[in-house]
């Protein structure tokens, strides 16, 4: 399983920036496509993410019940968080587990990346296992409001088929690690 997107197929002609905020930028952007139309593009940059699916030696999976305003209230997810100062994904993996989850991970597990929404959003997400947890710290943001809980496996992937869950990020991590596991 590779862990590093593709790089883009071509630059673009022109690049007009729009909007430069704290954590993401936004550009129109005229490219070529692969069958040579020319099309302007509204494109949101983002540095990139990492998203853990913790896993305790009883078989519980850690997953965070967050309020998130844009999507209109509570989320279940897992520990998850932005690439900093281009640190390495892995590097965000540990600092986000021990923040949000307050356990750390002796032994880590590669489960691919994800895109979040192509069409506009440059954001890569990389998916990690982490096994053999101590706990440890926990350093939640003044902005987060997040409950940590531990459900079995087996309960997060019922609530990932039921709709309970409907993160991207934390649907794919789980059945990811669902496989390597099997």
């Amino acid at each position: 399983m590779t862990m590093s997107p593709p790089p883009p197929t071509s630059a673009p002609e022109t690049v007009a920036p729009l909007f430069q905020g704290r954590i993401i930028h936004l550009t129109q952007e005229r490219v070529r496509l692969p069958n040579g139309h020319e099309a302007e593009l509204e494109i949101v940059h983002h540095p990139g993410g990492a998203a853990i699916v913790a896993l305790d030696t009883d078989g519980r999976v850690c997953l965070l019940r967050q309020y998130r305003y844009a999507t209109g209230g509570w989320l279940w997810e897992l520990p998850a968080g932005k690439i900093d100062n281009r640190e390495p994904p892995l590097d965000t993996a540990r600092r986000e587990l021990a923040e949000e989850a307050g356990r750390e991970a002796a032994a880590w597990q590669e489960l691919g990346f994800m895109h979040s929404s192509p069409g506009i959003l440059t954001e890569v997400v990389y998916l990690y296992l982490a096994r053999n947890l101590t706990p440890t710290a926990i350093g939640h943001e003044h902005e987060e409001v997040i409950e940590v809980h531990w459900l079995p496996l087996g309960e997060a992937l019922t609530w990932c088929r039921d709709g309970r869950i409907s993160d991207a990020k934390t649907l794919i991590g789980l059945f990811r690690a669902q496989a390597v596991l099997a």
